[in-house]
């Protein structure tokens, strides 16, 4: 997503009521749109091999001062275009961890007909902790409830079987105490799920570590874009493919529009004391657009007071206040 896209992205959430503080290069944005400031910054550490340090180093980047901006109170949600990796570690420097939060996570809904279901963590956190998928899974719970406004959701742990003993050591200790957790009344929790779950509509939310929800994330998309493909090319492979098609284009693209990653705004990031939202790097400028326009809503609802208030009354808050200086960075992905 270039710098012009954002813009456009910008300018068409302006229109719908947003106000925008967009920080990046100027030069290639152009005059900004009625309802957005801009704020030259053409400095980018989105493709850094190392955020954290690039954080440290490079004050002027457009994602410090962005983050810089929700710490003094200047914005009330973020949303970023470039890296995840940057963005992280810039809303753990300057946003900082809500208390009592082990780790942010990405959460993510997703594009399933019918009913989406949030996918956490798709790739903020490479290596997790089982107190870490306990958390997610609230966060998550909490989310789909004030966003998506799915009514006491259902929760999954992802893992390679349904029985409670199945998955690695992490998985285990996991399910155990998310059980105790359903068995107390403080989330319903369903069990294990495997992979095909992700689309079946078994849970409302599903929770794993970072890596293996991002592993998970990147071949559904793969899949997805290549049974499409297949799809097109076989309906204009012949003239009845092609007649079939057009009696079929109303509701193919009703189809299309349940299964449109743009649809939610991109993954949010959760965790942290403001809300944060990633889109897809090959977002269009509605796509960009739609993301702004979730977190206003977000904000504007209070997400981030939601989580943190379900993960207090799970009494599962770190009791140790989070640090001022973010640690574990070189765990994101």
């Amino acid at each position: 997503m270039g710098p012009a896209e954002v813009a456009a992205g910008a300018a068409l959430a302006a229109q719908q009521g947003a106000r925008v503080l967009l920080f990046g290069p100027a030069e290639q944005m152009g005059a900004p749109a009625e309802g957005v400031e801009l704020v030259d910054a053409p400095v980018s550490i989105a493709k850094s091999a190392d955020p954290a340090r690039a954080v440290r180093s490079t004050p002027e980047s457009s994602i410090v001062q962005a983050t810089r901006a929700m710490a003094e109170g200047r914005a009330h949600a973020l949303v970023c275009a470039g890296g995840t990796g940057a963005a992280l570690a810039a809303g753990l420097f300057n946003i900082k961890r809500a208390r009592g939060v082990h780790r942010p996570a990405l959460a993510l809904p997703l594009p399933v007909p019918g009913r989406p279901v949030t996918l956490l963590d798709v790739g903020a956190n490479a290596q997790a902790r089982s107190e870490h998928l306990v958390q997610f899974a609230f966060m998550g719970a909490a989310f789909a409830s004030a966003v998506l406004g799915v009514r006491r959701p259902r929760v999954g742990l992802l893992s390679n079987g349904e029985e409670r003993e199945r998955g690695n050591e992490l998985v285990v200790q996991a399910c155990t105490a998310l059980l105790q957790h359903a068995e107390e009344g403080r989330l319903s929790f369903v069990g294990n799920v495997e992979g095909g779950d992700l689309v079946t509509g078994v849970a409302d939310v599903i929770v794993t570590d970072g890596f293996t929800g991002n592993v998970a994330l990147k071949l559904m998309e793969g899949v997805s874009q290549t049974m499409l493909r297949a799809v097109r090319d076989a309906a204009m492979a012949s003239w009845r493919g092609k007649l079939g098609g057009a009696l079929l284009r109303p509701s193919l693209r009703a189809f299309r529009e349940d299964i449109d990653p743009e649809g939610h705004g991109g993954a949010y990031l959760l965790g942290l004391r403001q809300l944060a939202v990633v889109p897809h790097g090959r977002f269009s400028r509605e796509g960009f657009a739609r993301a702004i326009l979730r977190a206003q809503r977000g904000a504007m609802e209070d997400v981030v007071g939601a989580t943190h208030l379900a993960l207090e009354r799970a009494e599962i808050l770190r009791r140790v206040p989070a640090s001022a200086d973010p640690a574990s960075l070189r765990d994101s992905i």
